[in-house]
This record gives C-alpha cells, structure tokens and sequence, in this order.
C-alpha cells in the first residue's frame, strides 16, 4: 500500500500495518488538525495530525536503514526497525482536539487506569502523552497489532516505551549486545527526531512560508549509531553539524513566526478562559472508547451551540486587540507597568507569553535534561576507523549564543471599549 503525500512524496505501508492504519483510534486524527487554530492565521494550515504521523513513520524507516546500511537484515533487526517504525507513527494518536489546549480539562491518570508500569504519580493530570500509551497497550486498539506481532513479533508495551523514554526490557532493544534503546526514543523525541524533522517541513508548506525548510536528505544521510559504553545514541556526523545548526534555527524562526503568532495563541487562551468559565459544557473522558469521539469538529460543535461569551467570540475569530507586544526583557519594565494599571482599573485583559528557547532537551548542567542527548560522530584523521564522540552542544555554539531565552510577551484587551482617559494612560505606558 502506498500513500502520496505532497511532502515526502510516496509513503510505504507495509501489509501488516493497514489494520492499525485503518481502526477507528488512528482514524480520528483525521479530523485533528496539525496546528489548531492556526489555520484562522494560515488559512493553508488544515493539514492534520494523520498525515504527519504517517510522514514521521516514513522518515524513522529512512533513517533506520541509514544507521543501519551496513547490517544484513536478520528478524531482530527487523523487529527493531518495526517497533520505530509504529512509535514515530503513534506517536500522537491520543492527541485531544485542538492540539494541547484541551489537555486542561483532562481527567487525572489516576482515573485514566494506566497499566502500573506507565504510571508514576497517579493524582497528577493525564497529558496527551497518557492517551497515546492507553491507547496502545490497554483499548481496543491494542487489538490492531496482531499482525505486526505475528510478522515481527512486536509488542506494544515496548512500542509505548520508546514513545515515554523508559524501559523495564532493555533486552527487547538489544542487538549484537548493544541496547539500541536510547536511539529508538530519539527518533521518536529528542534534539534530532523524525516528529519535528517532518513537521517542519509540513508546517512550512501548508502555512505557506519558508522558516522551515531544511535539507532533510543530507541530515538523513549523516545520521549515525554513536555507541556509548554498549549503549546507542543517535549520531551525526561532523561535517553535518551545519546543516544541524539550520535545522535547528528552522525550529526557532518558525516558534516566533508560526507556532507563537499572536492571534493562535489569543485564541487558545480563549478556550482556556471557555473552559473555566463553562465547566459543565466540556469534558475529556477518562474512558478511552469513548474519547475516539472527541475530535476537532466534536469540539467545535459544542463552542458553536454554547452561550458562552468566550465560545462565540472563538467561533467568530473575535480576539481582543493586541495593545502591547515585548520581544527579549529590554521592555519588561513596561510591560509590568502596564499590567498594574489594567489589573488597578478593574480592566480585564489577556497575556500571552512564551519563552523561545532553541532547544528543549539541552539545558545547561542538566543531566536529566541532557539523558537523550544528539552525539557529534568524529572520525580519526591519523587513525583508521577510530571514532570520537561528543554531545552536540559541544560541536556547536549555538547553544551558547541562545542561553537565555528569546521571550515574547502580549496583552490583548477590547480597547476600542475602554474610555477615552483609559485609552490614552493606556497609550502614555507603551510609548513611553
């Protein structure tokens, strides 16, 4: 079975991967859009959460056979190369409508009845991350393995693992007595992995700008197994550390163009103010049969039949005007002024702020932060086949010139409402 995709162009799916493919819980992100509201900034940005999943799932198999081209096939390797293949494809599939905004009304993971092993603290709230591992290993859909366990012999639990980045069978990820473990997790997550190397590239077409293009094909054929102490790391080569660097800034122009544009993010905070407001009106099941219903149209058929002053304004695409904007903390004074007088004058308002730090997984002394980190593969020019490995934050000083985050900060209020002696104090604080 292929698939055509404007990006990535024809998409393999293997025989025994239509069942998952085609049951209702992978169907539903159909009807998940990629970028939520963005589609009212970007109206290209109707591409959905379906069509990337299938995009990451094409990209882990490249790179798989990248690291290992030099491996006979054999059913173990085989079974590895699987097991990647489904994490990178699953990797979403218990996203709630509209991205991550609805996880505010998530129920607990306690009262999601995770298997034990996947749960840590159970009083704490469920994130999409949860539904993805119910979903795989404890619902109907678990069913739809079967073929991929009697073809490779799979098991989702450990599919579930490289999603989470823990595992209880490292004996399961073991080949030629190297635990390929940690790298299956990072083309799932990390610095370099397949879900942002295809979204990046998908979001930059259907938005239609060009902050995230990149050479996708070169970075693919750099990628190696950096092996540390009879453990593999995702790898690149040092000559690829350049196209590491664009790749990475491809990632930060399109936060501040894209994923943080003022009038997305407003609208996300309006749902959030919907769902205090409205508490009784929408609610995310615990029940993980029943959450195959809750999809963007799902939602936005209740916003659309609410009362609720916060659901018709978003169903109108009626955001409060953006009165001030900071980028970086040379504004901040100002920005603490002009909060004070809204909240002293009883004037509501709504701000949107995000720090747009280059990267999520290098922190600087962090070693839980850094516990998946991207190598730099060098090798000896003196001797033959000897390698050096380092982290990638030693290979490249963009880290250090991003230390500190690149924040944006924003206060929208209905100015136009305000009077005449609150329009003009309000106008004194952002000029001054």
């Amino acid at each position: 079975m292929e698939v055509r995709d404007p990006v990535h162009g024809s998409i393999k799916v293997l025989n025994s991967e239509i069942k998952i493919l085609e049951h209702p819980f992978f169907q539903r992100l159909r009807n998940i859009k990629q970028l939520g509201f963005s589609e009212y900034v970007f109206p290209g940005a109707t591409h959905t959460r379906y069509i990337h999943s299938l995009g990451v799932m094409d990209i882990s198999g490249k790179v798989f056979d990248q690291i290992f081209k030099n491996e006979e096939s054999s059913k173990d390797l085989l079974k590895l190369r699987e097991t990647v293949r489904l994490g990178c494809l699953l990797h979403d599939i218990g996203h709630a409508p509209l991205s991550h905004t609805t996880e505010f009304v998530m129920p607990t993971i306690g009262e999601l009845d995770l298997p034990k092993r996947f749960v840590t603290d159970p009083s704490i709230q469920a994130t999409h991350e949860d539904y993805t591992i119910k979903s795989i290993v404890d619902s109907s859909f678990t069913q739809a393995f079967s073929d991929v366990i009697k073809e490779f012999g799979i098991n989702p639990n450990n599919v579930a693992e490289i999603i989470i980045g823990e595992t209880s069978e490292p004996e399961y990820f073991t080949y030629k007595g190297i635990n390929y473990f940690p790298l299956m997790h990072q083309l799932v997550s990390s610095e370099m992995d397949c879900d942002r190397m295809d979204y990046l590239l998908r979001d930059s077409y259907f938005c239609g700008v060009s902050y995230g293009k990149f050479d996708l094909d070169w970075i693919i054929d750099n990628l190696n197994a950096a092996i540390v102490e009879d453990k593999a790391f995702l790898g690149i080569t040092e000559r690829a550390v350049a196209t590491f660097d664009d790749f990475l800034l491809c990632r930060f122009h399109m936060f501040l163009m894209v994923y943080f544009h003022y009038k997305s993010v407003c609208l996300e905070k309006m749902l959030k103010r919907y769902f205090a407001n409205a508490k009784d009106e929408y609610k995310i099941p615990a029940n993980i049969e029943e959450y195959l219903e809750h999809d963007d149209q799902h939602l936005m058929k209740i916003l659309r039949s609410s009362n609720d002053e916060w659901a018709k304004k978003i169903v109108l695409n009626q955001i409060p005007k953006k009165i001030f904007e900071t980028f970086g903390r040379s504004q901040d004074k100002q920005m603490e002024n002009l909060e004070k007088y809204l909240n002293d004058n009883d004037i509501d308002f709504i701000k949107c702020s995000s720090s747009g730090r280059l990267s999520k997984y290098y922190t600087e002394g962090d070693e839980d932060a850094n516990k998946y980190a991207l190598k730099v593969v060098r090798e000896s020019s003196i001797v033959s086949g000897q390698m050096f490995v380092q982290n990638i934050h030693e290979a490249t000083d963009l880290f250090e010139k991003f230390s500190h985050s690149h924040s944006v900060a924003r206060i929208h209020c209905e100015f136009e409402e305000l009077s005449e002696k609150h329009k003009t104090e309000i106008l004194k604080i952002v000029q001054s």
